[in-house]
């Protein structure tokens, strides 16, 4: 068999064999919420407030297994940074992989993971469901060596982000983003999806040593300077974020978007995708203040 072959399915048995073990993390954290519960119900004394539960689906905004650029033992991405801040620490049970585009995560092997954890009541508090979801999509759909696919060439000028093949690609993205609040609405009904539409990186070419680079190759072979390149990913995030807009204001589909544009500093970023830590934590502290919107006092 293929040595590359073998080292995906290596790989993604691995990251499989993950969260099977966060999800006994998780749901040992609820067993112990309900023991404590009951035990202040039994001595009459009054219920202290309860933590959000929440499911989080995504991809390496989720699922960062690295410091920077730099192996690292605990994850960095926004769920290990969010299940510790908050005036009430959130207990999240994060079935999110790297790398995924929005179609796999919506694949069906995906939304089947997705439907079993949302069943299975030994993930959950009293009410049998997550108080939300929060979900992290659409970056992957682009980014990697087909981006050069939505650009034109730079000469002969003016080269840019050829907008009618991007809009294609969003097209998918945004069948995606629907499918999931379907399954919400079959599986977890009334549960608020929180969702956020990235910031805008350098597409410098910085990437760690087991992955990418995902722009500059593309903008490479394109004709594009760094100048350029940066102006033409930062079109393609607004357009992103023009998509996610729209879904987030029609109350049918109970999907808040986090505004993480305009947040990250030259400096937070490690690479062209990811912040460092103190960068993923800025960004969950937006994911902190539209949360406590919605649920005063549970965070």
């Amino acid at each position: 068999m293929d040595e590359k072959l073998l080292l995906r399915q290596r790989m993604r048995q691995e990251m499989d064999d993950e969260i099977v073990q966060r999800t006994r993390i998780h749901q040992a954290k609820i067993a112990r919420l309900r023991v404590a519960a009951q035990s202040r119900r039994a001595l009459g004394a009054k219920a202290p407030s309860v933590p959000l539960v929440m499911l989080a689906h995504g991809d390496s905004w989720f699922d960062y297994p690295l410091d920077g650029n730099s192996i690292s033992l605990p994850h960095t991405d926004i769920v290990a940074q969010l299940e510790f801040m908050g005036n009430i620490n959130p207990c999240i049970l994060n079935i999110s992989q790297w790398g995924d585009a929005t179609t796999a995560e919506m694949s069906w092997p995906k939304q089947q993971k997705m439907i079993t954890a949302l069943q299975d009541k030994s993930n959950w508090l009293e009410s049998g469901k997550p108080d939300a979801i929060l979900f992290s999509g659409g970056g992957n759909d682009v980014a990697g060596d087909q981006f050069c696919v939505f650009l034109d060439y730079a000469n002969p000028a003016p080269g840019r982000l050829n907008e009618t093949r991007f809009e294609e690609a969003l097209g998918m993205i945004k069948a995606s983003y629907q499918d999931l609040f379907s399954l919400r609405n079959r599986f977890a009904n009334g549960v608020p999806i929180f969702g956020h539409c990235y910031d805008f990186p350098i597409p410098n070419g910085a990437h760690p040593i087991c992955a990418g680079p995902w722009l500059k190759p593309s903008l490479d072979f394109c004709g594009y300077n760094l100048a350029q390149g940066t102006a033409i990913v930062r079109q393609a995030l607004v357009d992103f974020e023009n998509l996610l807009t729209p879904l987030a204001g029609d109350p049918a589909n109970n999907f808040i978007l986090i505004p993480t544009q305009e947040v990250l500093q030259v400096s937070d970023w490690a690479n062209e995708l990811h912040p460092y830590p103190a960068g993923f934590k800025k960004l969950a502290e937006k994911f902190v203040i539209k949360l406590r919107e919605h649920f005063p006092g549970r965070i």
